[in-house]
């Protein structure tokens, strides 16, 4: 009602609709962890394309098949991607400290530092104040300029104090003040950059392999704050490749880590492995979290850019990530990444080539085979979780009713948190039956569910059947959502038959 009713006239009040629409979420922003030779290691970034990866990690380096994935990821599709870089314990950050008055130290630990110089030039009005200039001397003895910043001071309680400046506009170097130093360094010399003004001390460290213990516990330290755990900051991930890690133990507590967080996780099969040795099925992986992971043979070949584009074998998760993301774009999540359409970008072929029948001893076992055929090349030919053995009948069987349910609950998750809070009664379930409904009526109108009519294809319950006074009294509400999905036509049965001629009789 309006405030107050003083005059005689006609009072305006508007009435809330009750209308709070739920967006679906994004369900291909995948993440990846593993070495790389630059990059920050204290947090996961995002990069949205291979050369936004190559200026913030390096691009490709053959020490480590990172930074294929990421590529591989991005040419068959992907979008946007979190990099989880890993380094040893060993690895330093260059660091020079000018005139015995400012400390520069690079970013991020690695020998990248080693080739970057800071330049000072003092203003000729002001003695307090100063140019700082980042630049790449191994580039040229003179310097190229990376980074400038103009009208510095050494005080911190200045607007443009160097530290604070440098803390949030830098993408190469921070600052600090040392031993209370108040006034600018000294200019660096005119013509080549001098030794003292180049950062050194940056070191590698040994480089992180898949598989390795030392790989492993910066992957997953004790802590909890580092490593995939960096994901915890960032607002949503999808999918989750770690290149080239097969080993059981990590990969089923990946598939954990993926389940907390309503993620999928893409597993690769070892370099190099036989039909012999998977005639068993992955073992070790298929455990309750598995139904939030999918597993993958062969290796795919592709060319090396830095070998002269000679073929080597990669490990498939980058390429199938990038296929996730292309089909989630093209035919939507309920589409199983998989079939004639889902070809390999840059693919040359398989380290394994398989037959028929060998993809039909793999296919029950929850072994997502990845084939060439002459007419449609390199594709995936599988699309089963890894609780998708015939054996287990799993409801989680298959990759696309997985993920499509993985994407109903995240977006229900983010698009009813406006009813924490609200007075719990037949008003606040009408509400969430109203915005709830109109979020699946949405996905059965684009084809997500089974069924001719909505009856058929989902369901939505919000009422005091589902919400009793005893919850009402603990301050809960239950929304009951369900949902037939869509199964992918896996085999396609032609049956044939003679018709015999007309008999006279």
């Amino acid at each position: 009602m309006p405030s107050a009713l003083t005059y005689p006239g006609v009072y305006i009040e508007e009435i809330p609709s009750g209308v709070r629409t739920i967006t679906g979420v994004s369900t291909s922003i995948a993440a990846f962890a593993g070495w790389a030779p630059l990059g920050p290691t204290d947090r996961a970034g995002l990069v949205l394309g291979f050369t936004d990866f190559a200026r913030k990690y390096g691009g490709l380096d053959s020490r480590s098949v990172l930074g294929y994935a990421v590529n591989q990821f991005f040419a068959n599709g992907g979008q946007q991607a979190y990099i989880v870089r890993l380094v040893d314990a060993t690895a330093k950050a260059a660091k020079v400290t000018l005139d015995g008055k400012l400390l520069l130290t690079a970013r991020s630990e690695g020998l990248w530092g080693n080739d970057f110089a800071v330049v000072i030039k003092k203003s000729t009005f002001d003695a307090a104040r100063f140019r700082l200039t980042v630049a790449k001397w191994s580039a040229d003895p003179a310097g190229v300029a990376v980074e400038v910043f103009d009208n510095l001071s050494m005080k911190s309680d200045d607007a443009r104090f160097v530290t604070s400046v440098l803390a949030n506009q830098s993408a190469y170097v921070t600052a600090a003040v040392q031993g209370g130093a108040t006034d600018p360094p000294a200019d660096t010399a005119a013509g080549n950059i001098p030794d003292a003004a180049k950062l050194t001390g940056g070191i590698d460290g040994a480089v992180l392999a898949p598989n390795d213990p030392a790989f492993e516990t910066a992957l997953q330290p004790v802590s909890g704050t580092g490593g995939l755990y960096q994901l915890d900051r960032v607002n949503l991930f999808n999918l989750l490749c770690v290149p080239g890690e097969t080993s059981a133990g990590v990969i089923s507590s990946l598939q954990k880590f993926c389940r907390d967080r309503r993620a999928f996780l893409i597993a690769d099969s070892a370099d190099g492995a036989t039909l012999d040795a998977l005639e068993n099925g992955p073992g070790g992986i298929t455990g309750d979290d598995a139904i939030n992971a999918a597993f993958y043979y062969p290796w795919i070949t592709a060319a090396d850019p830095l070998q002269q584009n000679r073929p080597r074998a990669f490990p498939p998760c980058g390429f199938v990530a990038g296929i996730y993301a292309r089909t989630d774009a093209t035919r939507g999540v309920w589409k199983a990444p998989a079939g004639s359409e889902a070809s390999v970008t840059g693919a040359l072929g398989v380290s394994a080539m398989l037959t028929n029948n060998e993809n039909g001893v793999l296919n029950p076992l929850a072994i997502n085979c990845i084939r060439t055929f002459p007419v449609y090349g390199t594709v995936v030919w599988g699309a089963r979780t890894l609780q998708g053995n015939d054996e287990r009948g799993s409801e989680w069987k298959y990759v696309p009713v997985r993920r499509t349910a993985l994407f109903i609950e995240e977006s229900l998750y983010r698009g009813t948190q406006w009813v924490v809070f609200e007075p719990n009664d037949e008003p606040l379930w009408s509400q969430i039956r109203l915005n709830v409904g109109a979020f699946m009526q949405n996905l059965f109108r684009q084809g997500a569910f089974q069924g001719k009519t909505p009856n058929d294809a989902y369901f939505v319950k919000c009422d005091k059947e589902t919400t009793t006074q005893n919850d009402i009294n603990l301050g809960i509400v239950n929304i009951v959502v369900g949902f037939a999905p869509l199964k992918p036509a896996e085999f396609v049965v032609i049956q044939l038959q003679q018709m015999a001629g007309q008999i006279q009789t």
